[in-house]
């Protein structure tokens, strides 16, 4: 090669190099680093699609009873193996039906098209297993079929499942709730 195309090459090479790097970076910042989910602007990117296809999807919104508890009585390292658990498990339960993500914290978020609820608190709600010891984990779950919402849209699903899982924490967790209107 010679020294003009060489010129010519090298700052395309950097420019290459810099934009796969970001790539990298952009897609790493969109999932979390403990349990492999997406986070807020991942999910809700994909979310909002999954809805336009899918009209008859279920946002949920579920949330750790007791979290601090957990951490403060067993460890941080205790409590990081229940998130990852919970992450774990409520992916395997969406499966290829829906999306996963992690808020942050001890919330996760999910949107999906099935309809079998049932299983999904007997799974969140089992113990973890962590050093030996089982861990008890509590999960409260709201949430919202976007077919039931006068206005279907992802924001609105969001804080009708927001208030019906809060409704589940003043019945002190273990429970699901469905809040299909406002």
């Amino acid at each position: 090669m010679d020294t003009q195309s060489l010129a010519l090459c090298l700052p395309l090479a950097g420019w290459a190099a810099h934009s796969a790097l970001l790539t990298h970076r952009l897609a790493t910042a969109r999932r979390d680093p403990l349990t492999g989910l997406r986070t807020r602007a991942g999910w809700t990117a994909r979310a909002q699609r999954f809805i336009r296809r899918h009209r008859d999807s279920v946002v949920l919104l579920l949330d750790l009873d007791d979290f601090k508890t957990l951490n403060d009585t067993h460890g941080h390292a205790a409590g990081d193996a229940a998130l990852a658990a919970t992450g774990a498990r409520l992916t395997a339960w969406c499966d290829r039906y829906g999306y996963v993500g992690r808020l942050g914290g001890d919330e996760f978020v999910a949107v999906h098209r099935r309809r079998d609820l049932d299983g999904l608190s007997t799974a969140l709600n089992a113990p973890v297993t962590y050093d030996g010891r089982s861990l008890p984990v509590s999960v409260s779950i709201g949430t919202c079929r976007l077919a039931d919402l006068s206005v279907r849209s992802l924001s609105e699903a969001l804080a009708t499942a927001d208030a019906a899982m809060y409704a589940a924490k003043g019945t002190h967790g273990r429970r699901s709730q469905r809040n299909t209107t406002r």
